[in-house]
């Protein structure tokens, strides 16, 4: 425990410090944290690295991750990048004859759009007009609904919410999350009724924490499926980046879908 708390006591404070930084010091931790999620991906699917489909997936998240190509031309469109990318992919099932076979780059199709668009986000979310505000938002209604579902499920918990793919997780712990989520949101209002009302506070509350938890759920269904407890071992008592990130991944995209971030 005293192991979990320091590091994420550091890991946190050295994130924070990036997110306020801004510019290409908190996009180069995003798109470092998603290179290194994307390996912990294709590690849990048993595929090496070092084959040329899997290298290329790397490239994908990297292009995927940052808002603004480092380029001196024009940036395609996500969608053009997106179908060029499974274009790609399964041509090279033919060129290959099949030794590059559609399961393998289907999974890496799945990871790099997962991966990718879930950190694109929280860049996009940064280099908005008040970055700092709309991201700390997002922030903190995620992690609010993470503290509250773990409390509340503590203390009133007795319904369990899915035992199958997380035993520990209660219907009144996913209830209390979203209710402190909304609080922590409704809180931002407060601070800055000229940036955000009431309603859209809350709509976003209830959004981080609904995503939020299914974004857990979708990695705890995941880990099961393949066998394992943790992603990775990247972080000394918290497992790997996707353990840490599964919430934010859909969170980050789902809001801005939504259209209840500032566009």
């Amino acid at each position: 425990m005293k192991q979990r708390i320091i590091t994420g006591v550091v890991a946190g404070a050295a994130f924070i410090g990036m997110l306020i930084a801004g510019s290409w010091y908190y996009t180069g931790l995003l798109l470092a944290l998603a290179l290194i999620g994307f390996w912990e991906y294709v590690k849990l699917n048993g595929q090496s690295w070092t084959r040329v489909d899997v290298l290329l997936g790397f490239v994908a998240v990297a292009l995927i991750v940052l808002p603004q190509l480092p380029f001196d031309w024009t940036q395609p469109s996500f969608m053009a990048l997106i179908w060029s990318f499974m274009f790609i992919l399964l041509a090279g099932t033919v060129f290959s004859k099949n030794k590059i076979q559609l399961e393998h780059v289907s999974l890496l199709f799945l990871g790099a759009v997962y991966v990718g668009m879930g950190f694109h986000y929280m860049a996009v979310t940064r280099d908005m007009d008040n970055g700092i505000f709309w991201s700390a938002l997002t922030f903190a209604s995620i992690w609010a609904s993470d503290a509250g579902a773990y409390f509340v499920g503590k203390a009133f918990g007795r319904t369990k919410l899915w035992p199958a793919i997380s035993p520990n997780k209660t219907i009144e712990g996913a209830l209390g999350g979203v209710v402190i989520a909304v609080v922590v949101a409704l809180i931002f209002a407060y601070s800055r009724p000229t940036l955000l009302d009431y309603g859209q506070a809350a709509l976003i509350g209830i959004a981080a924490a609904v995503a939020g938890q299914l974004g857990d759920l979708i990695q705890s269904a995941y880990k099961r499926f393949r066998g394992v407890k943790d992603s990775g071992n990247l972080l000394p008592g918290h497992g790997g980046v996707l353990d840490r990130t599964d919430s934010w991944l859909i969170v980050f995209p789902f809001v801005h879908l939504l259209s209840i971030l500032p566009q």
